[in-house]
């Protein structure tokens, strides 16, 4: 076997593949700690009071390491933000192709707010930025904006369904619903975080729409299942 001048066998295409994917896997490991821990401290104490030295040093890493995978804190929050949206698509998927009414996007929204109480620190994250990013020089301050247009124009196209198939109350008006929905669910999240076992955001969330839908919401079971269904 021919050595190098080090006196190491060189290494061929197959090794150096095998090394190359092992050091991919453990970056991808590492940035998923970094935003974990991103997301605690966040959540915790806001963005602006979290220093990328107070992340470096809950993740046991140096700050050198972390800018290494997020030369700023603004693209460290950028990817704590984008981890928060895949993680609430990958549970929150329908289609309007089997949502003839608008009831089936409303159960989905009730189910997600639901297994968001398993998830403290998402909550409490949202609720802390979104306050935050209420200031226009906030670096999620865009973010947020066109995720409560997003959200607005959803809950309405679906109270609009609704309407449309007579099963909305009459006289309610969509666009006004839609808003309300909203407010219910941040609202109650702050509510949440600071009793939560005195306050059931779902709980409460299903019979404000039982109060303005004229038919139940289906079911789990009578939903398709989150596999069976596209993102919108």
């Amino acid at each position: 076997m021919h050595t190098s001048d080090d006196g190491h066998a060189p290494q061929g295409p197959a090794g150096a593949n095998t090394q190359a994917r092992g050091a991919y896997a453990a970056g991808r490991a590492r940035k998923a700690v970094i935003v974990q821990t991103a997301t605690e401290l966040f959540g915790s104490t806001g963005f602006h009071s979290v220093s990328m030295l107070d992340v470096a040093a809950a993740c046991g890493i140096s700050r050198a390491g972390l800018l290494h995978h997020f030369p700023s804190k603004e693209l460290l929050l950028t990817a704590v933000l984008a981890e928060r949206d895949a993680a609430d698509e990958a549970l929150f998927r329908w289609s309007n192709a089997d949502d003839a009414d608008g009831r089936p996007w409303l159960a989905r929204l009730v189910e997600l707010v639901e297994f968001n109480a398993t998830r403290p620190e998402l909550i409490r994250l949202f609720a802390v930025l979104s306050a935050e990013a209420t200031a226009p020089q906030h670096p999620a301050h865009d973010y947020f904006v066109g995720r409560y247009q997003g959200t607005r124009r959803g809950g309405r196209d679906a109270f609009r369904r609704a309407q449309q198939a007579g099963v909305l109350a009459a006289g309610a008006d969509p666009e006004r619903l839609a808003i309300e929905l909203i407010a219910l669910m941040d609202g109650l999240q702050v509510q949440w975080l600071l009793e939560p076992e005195r306050v059931d955001m779902a709980a409460t969330i299903r019979g404000w729409l039982d109060g303005v839908l004229t038919a139940p919401l289906p079911s789990s079971a009578s939903m398709p299942s989150p596999s069976e269904q596209r993102t919108p």
